[in-house]
């Protein structure tokens, strides 16, 4: 089981270094329309008028994509101050049960995440606005980071249970 989560680590660590490449093409994007709209290049260009679009598109791309990577490594925001003043036993409790229940959440997102996409897919929806795409483009990333959140709330589990029997430490806390 240690290999496989091992292996699923690096699967994030993957996606994590493909939404650092999408944020410096980004990046570099929202430059050259900025520069493009006040200095004079080309006669007949006064900017990307797309680039609005596609940022905006890959910002919920590169969310997506680090999602499953920053609950891994434990960087997602977590209130703990009542964990922290609990006896540590019923603690490691409560922590089973903000898993499970974010296993289900995860579970719902997923399924509803497909159904919007195929649905979409299925109609032939299109999205309108400076550029013309396919509605499900954007929608097929949902499920898929959401199964992969659900997998890593599995290896949380995992992690929980072989650990000591308390509040996890694996996210900063105030207390």
């Amino acid at each position: 089981m240690e290999r496989v989560s091992s292996l699923y680590g690096k699967l994030l660590t993957g996606l994590a270094l493909v939404a650092c490449l999408l944020l410096f093409l980004m990046m570099l994007m929202i430059c050259a329309d900025v520069l493009l709209r006040n200095v004079v290049i080309f006669p007949s260009v006064r900017g990307l008028a797309w680039s609005n679009e596609v940022s905006e598109s890959m910002l919920f791309l590169i969310t997506m994509l680090t999602a499953p990577w920053v609950l891994r490594r434990g960087q997602h925001i977590r209130v703990d101050i009542l964990l922290v003043a609990i006896p540590k036993r019923l603690a490691w409790y409560c922590e089973w049960v903000a898993d499970a229940f974010a296993f289900v959440c995860c579970l719902i997102m997923m399924v509803y995440g497909w159904s919007a996409a195929t649905a979409s897919f299925n109609a032939n929806s299109m999205t309108i606005k400076t550029l013309v795409t396919p509605e499900w483009w954007l929608l097929a990333p949902l499920p898929a980071a959401f199964a992969l959140l659900a997998i890593e709330v599995l290896f949380r589990m995992q992690r929980l249970y072989a650990g000591e029997r308390g509040p996890r430490d694996d996210a900063v806390s105030a207390g």
